[in-house]
């Protein structure tokens, strides 16, 4: 402990038997301690559990009793105590029997924010706070809380008999109670049971978006949580995958080896004709991850520089070997109502006709297909390309995740795609015109900055790549 200030006094009791050797064969010391102030310097990371978090830990206006047996030490104690900007208040009681260390304390944690990442949510500032702990760290390391129990308003966290080893990995749920609005504003009701070591989550309602977020399309790795393997069942009522988008009936199975799902099985509906399936297959040192959606818009947000789609289907394939994962993710019959840059790139290109259609009922696309490979926090697209009635768009670029976005692609409108395309093999006069100034066939862009503020910039072009052409001649030729 690095004490900085102390301010306190004392009565005390003493209390010794001797024996007829003038040995201490027993003795208690009583001791009533009002501690007026105590300043250490805080020593602990808990930033993302409190936010506010300061250098120093405060305590005044305890009053504490301390009684000290043979094998027994206990302290029962309250008092304000300050971790973020405003004092909180803490009833404890801490009793050492042998080598245990029994525990149980109660904060009312005033105008103060509490966060857990791990479940989305911030506490409300508007209702004080409550946590209790009850548990007790055992003689090999390990801590066992018999009792969690915080609330927040009508916000309740209720966890019984979650045991921890001595590095701090989670061996053990027995069950808990989820009720709570998290940070997106979303109402969760869910219980986990333990069966067996594996466990059941089940419930009315729970908000997966940052869930789905993490299993589908973040390549980091997971964090070591437990220090068992084990399996989760699924059964939900009704699951948030995106905003207001909610999918029914979500069941399914997740077998974790090392803190890293091995295999998972996942069905869920939007109504009874639109599906959502989710896999993971291992073998060896390969995970094969499937995700099948009747619905595109709530999953193809997660990409910020391809936005505002409407309608349209999903189908997205991932292999990963290593630290390297190789995707498709192909999207079927949708339009883009909404989408900053290519409408800058319309305008730019003189072709606003087309950039009229994003204010109507939008650009649709027959298809989508995106290759890309991931490494840490790093994209590589390999290709995007897109066809259309209206348009066709082919590029490719890299992502550094919530740093930079950099794309470059050929833009070009669906006439001009017929024209050529119907004059293979003789482009000459087709490709360059006959007169200066004839036969320019779209626009050359690139893409390029942070994800909320991305830069474009747009050049005519007269020619068509032979990558184009041959892309867009497979597209036809599977339609």
């Amino acid at each position: 402990m690095d004490l900085k200030k102390l301010k306190f006094s004392s009565k005390n009791k003493f209390l010794l038997k001797i024996n007829d050797k003038f040995k201490i064969s027993d003795y208690e010391i009583k001791s009533s301690l009002d501690l007026d102030e105590l300043i250490v310097k805080n020593n602990i990371n808990l930033k993302s559990t409190f936010p506010n978090l300061q250098s120093e830990i405060k305590f005044k206006d305890h009053q504490t009793e301390i009684i000290l047996k043979k094998d027994i030490f206990l302290i029962n104690g309250n008092g304000d105590f300050l971790v973020q900007k405003n004092y909180d208040k803490a009833i404890y009681k801490i009793e050492k029997i042998k080598d245990e260390h029994l525990f149980n304390i109660k904060l009312d944690i005033i105008d103060n924010q509490i966060n857990f990442d791990f479940l989305n949510y911030n506490s409300d500032d508007n209702f004080n706070s409550s946590l209790e702990l009850d548990g007790k760290f055992t003689k090999d390391k390990t801590l066992d809380l018999e009792k969690i129990k915080f609330e927040n308003g009508s916000d309740l966290i209720n966890i019984n008999k979650l045991k921890f080893t001595s590095d701090f990995k989670i061996s053990n749920i027995e069950s808990a109670i989820f009720n709570f609005t998290d940070r997106q504003n979303k109402i969760n009701i869910f219980q986990i049971n333990n069966n067996k070591g594996n466990y059941i989550i089940s419930g009315k309602v729970f908000n997966a978006s940052k869930l789905i977020e993490d299993l589908i399309f973040d390549d980091t790795n997971n964090k070591d949580i437990f220090d068992k393997d084990y399996t989760l069942k699924l059964d939900l009522k009704e699951v948030y995958v995106h905003d207001n988008h909610v999918v029914y009936d979500l069941k399914g199975n997740l077998k974790f080896i090392d803190n890293n799902i091995i295999n998972a099985n996942i069905d869920s509906r939007f109504n009874d004709n639109e599906k959502v399936t989710f896999t993971i297959i291992s073998n060896d040192d390969q995970k094969v991850t499937t995700f099948f959606s009747d619905q595109a818009k709530p999953f193809v947000k997660k990409f910020n520089f391809i936005k505002g789609f409407e309608k349209g289907s999903l189908d997205f394939y991932s292999v990963k070997s290593k630290d390297i994962t190789n995707s498709k993710l192909k999207i079927y019959d949708f339009s883009l109502k909404e989408l900053p840059a290519l409408t800058k790139i319309l305008t730019l290109a003189s072709l606003q006709g087309i950039a009229d259609l994003l204010s109507g009922d939008g650009i649709g696309f027959s298809e989508l297909e995106m290759n890309f490979e991931n490494r840490g926090k790093l994209m590589t697209i390999d290709e995007i390309y897109a066809i259309g009635p209206a348009i066709s768009i082919l590029m490719d670029g890299y992502v550094e995740k919530n740093k930079l976005v950099s794309l470059r692609g050929t833009l070009v409108p669906a006439t001009t795609i017929n024209k050529a395309i119907g004059s293979i093999p003789i482009l000459g006069n087709i490709l360059v015109g006959r007169k200066t100034g004839e036969g320019v066939f779209g626009v050359s862009f690139k893409i390029k900055g942070p994800p909320k503020k991305l830069e474009t910039s747009v050049n005519p072009i007269k020619t068509l790549t032979p990558r184009f052409i041959t892309r867009t001649l497979e597209k036809i030729k599977k339609n």
